[in-house]
């Protein structure tokens, strides 16, 4: 049941606020799956979100994948090392990702994890 709060809340919100309320509800309709602002330092943690960017960036000579997953209540890194490319993983793909959270240069980071391709909505 939705208040008169909720209601005027929402009328308000801003597109990127709706956005991030969508996200939320997705992340958190898939089994077992934690949300990024409340990921454990140093545990292994299942994470569901959308990819919003996918660079390759080489870290001490090695080639290395890295994804920006988000899923409206923050984002999560995702590197994959010695990876140049991974077939599904680009911009705008839904994942569910399992692995071990760790903190890198004040972001939480997951290093080669094990990861689910989602459908995209509508599909």
């Amino acid at each position: 049941m939705t208040t008169l709060r909720d209601r005027v809340r929402k009328a308000l919100a801003s597109q990127a606020e709706i956005e991030a309320d969508e996200e939320r509800a997705d992340a958190v309709s898939v089994p077992g799956c934690c949300p990024v602002d409340a990921l454990p330092h140093r545990a292994r943690a299942s994470v569901s979100g959308v990819l919003r960017s996918v660079t390759l960036r080489p870290r001490e000579g090695v080639p290395a994948l890295e994804a920006e997953l988000y899923d409206g209540s923050g984002t999560l890194d995702l590197v994959w090392l010695g990876r140049r490319s991974i077939a599904g993983i680009e911009p705008g793909r839904r994942l569910k990702v399992d692995g071990m959270v760790c903190l890198v240069d004040g972001r939480r980071t997951i290093f080669n994890p094990r990861y689910e391709l989602r459908a995209r909505p509508g599909e």
